[in-house]
């Protein structure tokens, strides 16, 4: 009765990877309006299938014609989705720590010299000690060219002082994320990829929420003080953690180098 179902287990790990394929695009665009069209898309494809099967010829040559040229609409909606989800593919996936394409691919981090680390922990512990809002990228081997680009770029040594001037309320330059990178003050106001993970605290704001987005993307690791409250949080791997005290940041800062 069933004879022509004729499934091999190349179809079923073929059937698995569409789905796995399906459910990371999903994650990617879920709460935001690029999941409606999605599901639209779906929609289309599946009806598509349905009439072509039933060989209604002239709806199957309309909607082949409306699905082809979706995929060129497709790239100029889900632009943002599309890079996000290749950068999340390329830095959680195929590059990782101690793995083979790292190994090929990727220079290790240099670490961070004590001088550069007492800059930036001394210009935190004064920022809090003031209830400055800064948001803080250290780049370790993942490229932040991406989000630099968003920013204004600076190109200076780090100094605890320009450190605070940057994120001093009334400058052009305290609103966004400064990147460290090469032991330098790369960029400052730029704009980071908001992180969606539902389990990320509600009394966290976007500076927080940026944070973790930038660290689920890439390896870079990032420094958040509260406008609101002064505490210091350090984010890694998209893990918001509250340092309580200056020494701990400095071991965190630390490791997070000696990990790369």
């Amino acid at each position: 009765m069933f004879d022509f179902i004729n499934i091999h287990l190349i179809d079923i790990i073929d059937i698995l990877l569409v789905g796995l394929l399906v459910y990371q695009i999903y994650k990617l665009i879920r709460g935001t309006a690029a999941l409606s069209i999605f599901l639209g898309i779906i929609i289309i494809y599946i009806v598509w299938i349905i009439v072509k099967s039933l060989n209604m010829s002239l709806l199957t040559a309309i909607l082949g014609q409306v699905l082809g040229v979706g995929v060129i609409a497709l790239i100029i909606l889900f632009q943002q989705e599309i890079r996000r989800f290749l950068l999340h593919l390329g830095n959680r996936y195929l590059i990782q720590r101690g793995g083979t394409a790292n190994f090929l691919f990727r220079k290790r981090s240099e670490g961070i010299p004590q001088e550069s680390l007492d800059e930036i922990t001394r210009a935190c512990m004064r920022m809090s000690e003031s209830k400055t809002g800064a948001l803080i990228v250290m780049a370790h081997t993942s490229s932040l060219s991406f989000v630099i680009e968003t920013g204004d770029r600076i190109d200076a040594a780090l100094n605890r002082r320009l450190i605070e001037n940057i994120f001093f309320k009334n400058t052009p330059l305290h609103d966004g994320a400064m990147i460290v990178a090469n032991n330098r003050i790369v960029a400052a106001r730029c704009t980071l990829p908001i992180s969606e993970n539902p389990n990320i605290p509600p009394q966290y704001g976007m500076r927080h929420r940026a944070a973790a987005g930038i660290t689920e993307d890439t390896d870079a690791t990032a420094i958040v003080v509260s406008e609101e409250t002064g505490g210091i949080s350090f984010v890694k791997d998209g893990q918001i953690k509250p340092m309580s005290s200056i020494t701990e940041l400095r071991i965190a800062i630390e490791n997070s180098y000696k990990e790369s």
